[in-house]
């Protein structure tokens, strides 16, 4: 059990994950080869521009259909295949609007047919603060509060490698830090890609920063402290405006050339 959430740890302990390869759609190049590696255990944090593939590239790991030709592979550092033992957190958060939220957080299980784990989903509500609200519907809840059934769900899952795509961007500037702070304690230990537009989400996140373009991935440098970074520390501050930066030139680029 972890010291810092009360919830069972994942096992066996998370792996790194590598994808390799390009991918297209009707023979048109989506983005070119290419190496990712998420590091076991740690945050990466995946920027770029609109249809450079990112969304692509997180649902190719978690084994959905993407409509692209994908020429590559997609290893974890065990071995074992990926898939499998990855939880998916969406930008929306796709709550059944007729179910409560503890059957929106017990939706895994009940697709599989599995006894769900009473006792687990106890833990998890109360972490997230949802035990008073376990019978609510998803219209009686706050957008922050859908957000967090939605973590709670992927928490549930119980899954050593973690997709993000964007969870926390139609959040308010405060709501999303508290997000963001309480994702980093409950899945500690995991091996966690998140996929965001935002450079001050990824310079408080990241542990490591890789910006996509339709040329490839460019590593980008990160702070040493540990994560959430303050969002007023100075080091943090820089990475985000540099960042910015980056992602700005990249733009102009890519409009002088198109």
């Amino acid at each position: 059990m972890t010291k810092a959430s009360g919830i069972p740890a994942a096992k066996p302990t998370a792996p790194a994950v590598t994808v390799t390869g390009n991918a297209s759609i009707n023979d048109a190049p989506l983005f070119a080869p290419l190496t990712l590696r998420l590091d076991a255990g740690r945050w990466t944090c995946l920027l770029g521009g609109s249809g450079v593939g990112k969304s692509t590239l997180l649902r190719l790991i978690c084994g959905l259909a993407t409509g692209a030709d994908f020429q590559g592979e997609i290893r974890a550092s065990d071995a074992v295949p990926v898939a499998d033992r990855v939880a998916y957190m969406a930008q929306d958060d796709l709550l059944l609007p007729w179910a409560s939220v503890a059957q929106n957080v017990l939706l895994g299980s009940r697709l599989r047919g599995q006894v769900a784990d009473q006792d687990r989903l106890a833990r998890i509500l109360e972490r997230v603060g949802l035990s008073d609200h376990a019978t609510k519907k998803p219209d009686e809840l706050s957008g922050g509060q859908r957000q967090r059934v939605a973590l709670a769900r992927t928490l549930m899952e119980d899954k050593p490698i973690i997709l993000l795509d964007e969870p926390f961007s139609a959040l308010d500037a405060q709501t999303r830090a508290a997000m963001q702070d309480l994702a980093v304690e409950l899945l500690a230990d995991k091996t966690v890609l998140i996929v965001t537009h935002d450079p001050a989400e990824a310079a408080r996140l990241g542990q490591a920063i890789v910006v996509m373009t339709p040329a490839g991935l460019q590593n980008f440098p990160h702070p040493a402290s540990a994560i959430p970074r303050p969002i007023d520390d100075l080091e943090t501050l820089e990475c985000q405006a540099a960042l910015l930066r980056h992602l700005r030139e990249d733009t102009s680029q890519e409009r002088s050339t198109s």
